[in-house]
């Protein structure tokens, strides 16, 4: 009678796959801003050394000398030197030495021994935008109050969340650094999928297009090769998909994208309290855990008593039919559990889909049973009042 696969032991990605991995030394590239000093070209021999406080949140020292780019074509063009340095994919220390044998060398402007310092003052940086749906559950709670309990449920899809913009430094700009600065990892209330809109498509309102989609159905579709999807947990024997470095790193223009998961709820009614509850998405929920959920008891399932509100009868038997009424192929089915079997046999206590309605009600034979015992005990109440 399981209607599905199971949620409950489903793996989990290693979080760890979701950064990159950076190299030993950092690599110069475009954009980079370099703290550059060369004796007697950017100061005077007497002169102290400029010193440069470097950008907040970068955890580099100080650098020293006079702030330099890098070009957009990987170069970096130096005071009295014919033509620029390609310095891209070098480190900083290379990048010194390159400096001194243009400046004593190649051209000698310098005479040997020349002092200078290289020093990387602000890394490159890339803009990101994080779109995330999964707010905290206190704001996406539908909470009904009644005389008998309290029902609640997460809601999907609600016209609410964040959208952030983040500055990224270089081997910084991955994902898991995204999630981290946003608010952490997805919530229980999220799919278990993170979507990456990029930013390189062939014409430059491709991503402009995308983001709208996404905005106006709510999704985004088909196997669009601009489009990373990472799955973060994954079936029995599904073995999760091996992502690249390429598909974590996020460079200008991308999009990250949590979105949250579609309404997943069950109701209740009949002798329990009536309400709307959430199903839990990363493990299964069966018969008995969903009655414990709306707060009824599943002491009759093994021989006790419980407390049944606004019955009109007694309770010295309680309720044991248990109906579970759910749409199947169009239409709407009554799948009937004996609450006494369903304890001793695992496989009655059937796992609950979305919008199931649970409904306990008494066996006739039940009903007849108490209002004798009901009419017995008052009875005996009156003749005792009566010695």
């Amino acid at each position: 009678m399981r209607q599905q696969g199971p949620r409950n032991n489903k793996a989990q990605v290693n979080f760890i796959r979701l950064r990159q991995d950076p190299p030993e030394q950092y690599l110069l590239g475009p954009r980079d801003t370099l703290g550059v000093y060369i004796e007697q070209v950017t100061a005077r021999n007497n002169d102290p050394l400029p010193i440069l406080n470097p950008p907040e949140g970068s955890n580099l020292p100080p650098a020293v000398g006079v702030p330099m780019t890098v070009a957009d074509d990987g170069t970096l063009s130096l005071p009295l030197i014919l033509g620029p340095l390609y310095v891209e994919g070098l480190t900083v220390t290379q990048l010194e030495r390159e400096i001194v044998k243009a400046y004593t060398e190649t051209q000698k402007i310098l005479p040997a021994g020349a002092r200078v310092i290289v020093s990387l003052f602000k890394p490159r940086t890339y803009r990101v935008m994080v779109i995330r749906e999964d707010v905290r559950a206190d704001d996406m709670r539908i909470q009904r109050n009644t005389n008998q309990g309290r029902g609640e449920a997460f809601i999907g899809n609600e016209n609410r969340g964040t959208a952030k913009s983040l500055e990224l430094f270089a081997y910084q700009n991955d994902v898991l650094e995204a999630l981290c600065r946003t608010g952490g990892l997805p919530s229980s209330s999220a799919k278990n999928e993170v979507i990456i809109l990029r930013g390189a498509f062939a014409d430059a309102t491709g991503a402009n297009a995308m983001i709208t989609e996404y905005f106006n159905s709510g999704s985004v579709q088909g196997n669009n090769p601009n489009i990373t999807r990472i799955p973060l947990r994954a079936n029995p024997g599904e073995s999760l998909a091996e992502h690249s470095q390429d598909d974590i790193i996020l460079r200008d223009g991308d999009v990250v994208v949590i979105q949250s998961r579609e309404a997943e709820v069950f109701y209740t009614g009949g002798l329990l309290q009536g309400g709307m509850y959430p199903i839990p998405r990363d493990f299964d929920l069966d018969v008995f855990g969903a009655m414990s959920m709306a707060g009824g008891s599943v002491a009759a399932a093994a021989g006790g008593t419980s407390t049944v509100r606004g019955t009109g009868v007694g309770t010295l038997i309680p309720p044991t039919r248990l109906l579970v009424i759910r749409e199947i192929n169009g239409y709407q089915r009554a799948i009937r559990i004996d609450m006494r079997q369903a304890m001793l046999d695992p496989c009655q206590r059937i796992w609950i889909q979305p919008n199931d309605l649970i409904v306990l009600e008494y066996r006739p034979q039940e009903v007849a049973m108490n209002l004798f015992l009901s009419t017995f005990s008052l009875r005996f109440d009156l003749q005792s009042l009566w010695k």
